[in-house]
C-alpha cells in the first residue's frame, strides 16, 4: 500500500500524490458548499439571496485556491498524467473555467449593480455555479471510467454530474443551516432534507460502478484480507447518513443548538467517500493506465518542488483557517459601502 521510503524515487511520488489528494479533498468540501449555495440561489427570495452571498463572501476565493494548488501539483509533479487527463477532459474543463469566471464576475457585480440589473447577476451566479458543479461531476464520472469515451461512459458521467451538483447543494444547505437564522435557516433545513436523497443515490451509483471498472479494484473491495481495509468506510458512511437523517428532522433546535452539526457530518461523509475512491485507484493517477511512479517527474525536480510546497501549502492552509476564524458566526449581508 505504501512505499518503502528507501529512495527518493519511492517516496517523493507518494508525497506529491498525497498533497494533491489532500488539496482536492479540501477543495471539494470548501468550494463544494459555496457552489452549492449558488445552485440553491433560485429557491430563495431577494433578501435571502443577499444573506446567502454574505455567508460565503469571505471564503469563496480562498476555497478556489485549493483547486489551483491541486492542478499545479498535477502539472509539475505528474506531467505525463496532466497531459493525458486534461486532453481527455478538455471540454468539461473549459466549461468549468467559464463557470468559475461567470461566478466570480457575478459575485462582485451583483453587489454593485442597480436594483433592476441585480436579477441578471443573480441568474449569472446560479448558472456559473451550476456549470462548475456539473462539469466537475462529469469529469469525476469519466475519471472513474478510466477516461474512456464511449456512449456508456458518457452516460455514467452525465449521471455523476447531476448527483455531484445535488451533493454540492446538500453541503451548501448544511452550511447555510450553520450560518443563517430564522426563515432562511428553516428553508435550508428543508433543502438539506430533500437533497440528502441525491447524496445517497450518487454515492450508491459510484460505489456500484467503481469495482466494476477493473478486476484490480474489484479485488481490493471483495477479497480477503483486503476487504478489511475498506469495510470501515461503508459502515461509517451509513452511520453518518442515518445521523444526518435524524438531525435534519430535529433542526432547528431552540437557541440554535447544534446548527453546526449537519455541516460537520456532511463534510466527514464527503471525506470518507473521497478516501474510498483514493483507496480504490491507488497507485494509479490515471486509472489502469499510469501509476504515480510512472507519471512522476524526475526525483531531482520533485525534491526542489517539495521545498516550495513545504512553504506554500502551510501558507494557503493558514490563510484559509484564518478566514474561517475571523468570519465565524452567523452571516450578515455582504456590503461594499
Amino acid at each position: 500500500m505504501f512505499p518503502d521510503f528507501t529512495t527518493p524515487a519511492d517516496w517523493l511520488p507518494w508525497v506529491f500524490a498525497s498533497l494533491m489528494g489532500f488539496s482536492i479533498l479540501i477543495y471539494v468540501v470548501l468550494d463544494g458548499f459555496d457552489l452549492g449555495v449558488g445552485i440553491l440561489f433560485p429557491l430563495a427570495d431577494d433578501a435571502q439571496k443577499d444573506r446567502m452571498i454574505g455567508s460565503i463572501g469571505p471564503f469563496w476565493d480562498a476555497n478556489e485556491t485549493w483547486l489551483v494548488l491541486a492542478v499545479g501539483l498535477l502539472l509539475v509533479a505528474f506531467p505525463a498524467a496532466h497531459g493525458l487527463i486534461l486532453t481527455t477532459l478538455y471540454l468539461p474543463v473549459f466549461v468549468m473555467l467559464i463557470g468559475l469566471i461567470l461566478r466570480g464576475v457575478a459575485f462582485e457585480f451583483r453587489a454593485k449593480a442597480q436594483a433592476h440589473q441585480k436579477a441578471r447577476w443573480n441568474t449569472a451566479f446560479f448558472l456559473g455555479s451550476l456549470m462548475t458543479a456539473l462539469s466537475q461531476g462529469f469529469m469525476l464520472g469519466l475519471y472513474i471510467m478510466g477516461l474512456e469515451v464511449t456512449a456508456a461512459t458518457l452516460a455514467f458521467a452525465a449521471v455523476t454530474a447531476v448527483f455531484l451538483a445535488v451533493g454540492y447543494s446538500f453541503i451548501g444547505a448544511t452550511w447555510l443551516i450553520s450560518k443563517t437564522e430564522e426563515a432562511l435557516q428553516k428553508k435550508s433545513v428543508r433543502w438539506a432534507r430533500e437533497s440528502l436523497w441525491g447524496v445517497i443515490l450518487g454515492m450508491g451509483a459510484v460505489s456500484l460502478a467503481t469495482p466494476l471498472v477493473s478486476d484490480r479494484i474489484f479485488g481490493k473491495w471483495f477479497t480477503w484480507p483486503e476487504l478489511l481495509w475498506l469495510l470501515p468506510l461503508p459502515l461509517l458512511s451509513g452511520a453518518l447518513i442515518v445521523a444526518l437523517w435524524v438531525m435534519l428532522r430535529r433542526l432547528p433546535l431552540p437557541g440554535d443548538r447544534k446548527s453546526w452539526a449537519p455541516f460537520v457530518t456532511a463534510t466527514t461523509l464527503f471525506a470518507l467517500a473521497y478516501i474510498g475512491l483514493a483507496y480504490s485507484f491507488y497507485p494509479y493517477v490515471v486509472p489502469e493506465q499510469l501509476t504515480i511512479y510512472d507519471a512522476a517527474a524526475a526525483p531531482e525536480s520533485l525534491f526542489i518542488i517539495l521545498i516550495g510546497a513545504l512553504v506554500v501549502v502551510p501558507m494557503i492552509f493558514g490563510y484559509t483557517a484564518l478566514a474561517y476564524l475571523i468570519f465565524r458566526g452567523k452571516a450578515t449581508d455582504l456590503r461594499y459601502d
